[in-house]
């Protein structure tokens, strides 16, 4: 008798068997905490509640709260479900040993971040995604799908297409097909500060098919990479030319008594940005085939250089 939302993502999902298929390749422990997200009426909860030790199931719906807490009331599965109610990304992730969900599509990406930069680690999730966001998740360098979501995805974790669901399984039908994915974060991860790693992503994927050297050109990136130069200088005692002849006269000391840099007043970010690409033999390649050994090299170039992203 509810009006699923279907603007919020409210899609049942009604198969059993897909549902059980779910859970057998998240290979689930009985001393399992699982993290639920949008447990809609709780099929997949009182599947998974029968074989783990408990399940958290975040819930943005008062509505859908009440009919999952009417299902599990007065049995012994009670006991082992937890609700929580209020919006997931805005609320700090429970301790958990793996995540099974079928999220609402719309939080899809931003939730899949949160989770892969949450500590301590879990183990695995296997979620439901709309079909072209879960092939980005897979894709290769060289494919059409491959983007910033696929190597930040990549650097994190390792990623599984398990298998296809079709529209019929839900309730209401979604619009699009959907697949479920198995995500395994890298434990212990890459030594990368990924603020950093994903700035210069952002700017390679920006326009990907372009050339590095092309994508670099922009008034936008060349005034972010300057200013953020510019503050790695001051941190490491590089100063302008001009300031050290200043300090020079005031303390009448020689340049050599001086343990400081010096930034040429001609300087230009965009002559530096454009070297570094050129030493590292990327500056005509496209993001499109670049994989993530070929972007730690080139954060390592702008970074030995003093350019950074965050």
């Amino acid at each position: 008798g509810i009006l699923f939302n279907t603007g919020a993502g409210q899609h049942i999902l009604k198969n059993p068997l897909v549902v059980n298929s779910i859970i057998d390749k998240a290979a689930l422990r009985r001393t399992d905490v699982v993290l639920e997200v949008g447990p809609g009426t709780g099929n997949l909860t009182v599947k998974m509640l029968e074989k783990v030790k408990k399940v958290i199931a975040c819930e943005i719906d008062p509505r859908l709260v009440g009919e999952l807490q009417k299902r599990v009331q007065g049995t012994c599965l009670a006991n082992k479900l937890e609700i929580k109610v209020g919006d997931i990304l805005k609320t700090d992730l429970p301790f958990f040993d793996a995540c099974v969900a079928n999220l609402p599509y719309q939080i899809s990406s931003p939730f899949v971040f949160k989770l892969l930069l949450h500590r301590p680690f879990f183990r695995c999730a296997v979620l439901m995604f709309q079909r072209e966001f879960a092939l980005r998740l897979v894709a290769k360098p060289g494919s059409k799908l491959y983007c910033r979501l696929s190597i930040n995805t990549q650097l994190l974790a390792r990623v599984d297409h398990l298998m296809k669901v079709g529209k019929n399984n839900f309730k209401p039908p979604p619009k699009v097909e959907s697949s479920v994915v198995r995500i395994e974060p890298k434990n212990p991860p890459p030594p990368i500060n990924f603020q950093e790693w994903d700035g210069l992503v952002r700017i390679a994927f920006v326009r990907k098919n372009k050339t590095l050297s092309a994508a670099f050109k922009s008034n936008a990136v060349e005034q972010l990479l300057d200013h953020n130069y510019r503050i790695h200088c001051s941190l490491h005692n590089i100063v302008s030319s001009f300031f050290i002849c200043y300090i020079l006269f005031l303390c009448s000391l020689t340049y050599r008594l001086i343990s400081v840099g010096e930034i040429p007043e001609n300087f230009k970010i965009a002559e530096k940005v454009q070297t570094v690409l050129q030493d590292t033999g990327y500056s005509e390649k496209r993001a499109r085939s670049m994989d993530i050994d070929d972007f730690i090299r080139l954060l390592h170039g702008f970074n030995s250089e003093g350019i950074h992203f965050s």
